[in-house]
């Protein structure tokens, strides 16, 4: 499938300045959930060490090993099958705590969640990619070119998520008023940063994407649908509410596409269709968790 096309010429253009503004915007974005987050949400999650399970087994063993079963049967170009095994590594996209209480899922799980899978995913994430990537051939080959250094891959999601996630829990904890006040304003300026970069990149790049976009459209929206169903049943299969197995659902299916463009153009150097898949998963996931959010809050006012 898809094997003769040259998108692994193609560069992506996101100069340096785009890059460090990329960089700043998801610490930005992860600071402002982190306001949000207290002690408390932790000890809340591990009262229930059953649900952090779950939404550790879906996101982090489920859906990077399903993805790697998906790359085997569909058999996508190489930096397309790597940019998908980069989406899965990721941690869940900040905006899926918005989407779970529109979904009427479990906020206070969300948040929870979102904030250790922050946490862990700064050893998961490169060991996932390092692991699944080198063991598909075509994927393992475009590993062994850009040299990647796990460590240094630790260090840059340590950086960008790790220190904001824990400054943000700790004005939390010791200015719990100023840290709403700075919550109200920042959350919805750092998602309008982060989406005028992504189309920033888009803008840049206009004749890549409009030639070049049907390749990732299939790719991206079935593995995206597919991640939602793996999380729901998941939970569904460990008989957690139906609320909870919202929340799960969503915090497998919105991954963190910003942090995987970041590490693209980090480590990748804009690999075309990596950066591609990844800048499209971005976009996409959004527009899905919005129109599932949706289907499921009427769904819950109905009852």
């Amino acid at each position: 499938m898809q094997n003769n096309i040259d998108i692994d010429d193609i560069k992506i253009n996101f100069d340096e300045s785009g890059l460090w503004v990329l960089n700043i915007a998801i610490a930005i974005i992860m600071f402002g959930v982190a306001l949000g987050i207290s002690v408390e949400d932790f000890k809340r999650l591990f009262k229930n060490p059953k649900i952090v399970f779950v939404g550790v087994l879906s996101q982090f063993i489920l859906l990077p090993a399903a993805t790697f079963l998906i790359i085997l049967i569909l058999k996508p170009h190489p930096s397309f099958a790597l940019g998908m095994m980069m989406i899965a590594a990721c941690p869940g996209g900040n905006v899926s705590n918005f989407f779970s209480k529109m979904a009427g899922g479990n906020a206070a799980l969300s948040v929870s969640l979102t904030a250790f899978a922050t946490l862990i995913c700064i050893i998961m994430t490169p060991l996932n990619l390092q692991f699944w990537g080198s063991l598909y051939e075509p994927t393992n080959i475009i590993l062994k070119t850009v040299s990647l250094n796990p460590y240094d891959l630790f260090k840059l999601v340590s950086i960008i998520l790790g220190i904001p996630l824990i400054l943000g829990m700790v004005i939390k904890h010791y200015h719990s008023e100023m840290a709403q006040k700075i919550e109200k304003v920042l959350k919805p300026l750092s998602m309008l940063v982060f989406i005028a970069l992504i189309f920033i990149a888009f803008s840049q790049n206009l004749d890549v994407f409009i030639h070049h976009i049907h390749h990732v459209l299939f790719l991206v929206i079935f593995h995206n649908i597919f991640a939602y169903i793996l999380g729901f049943y998941t939970a569904k299969s460990f008989k957690l509410n139906k609320k909870d197995c919202k929340t799960i659902a969503m915090e497998t299916g919105i991954q963190n596409g910003g942090l995987g463009l970041l590490l693209i153009f980090g480590f990748f150097e804009g690999l075309g269709g990596m950066a591609l898949l990844a800048a499209f998963w971005g976009v996409w996931d959004v527009f899905s968790g919005m129109a599932l959010a949706t289907y499921w809050g009427r769904k819950s006012s109905l009852k």
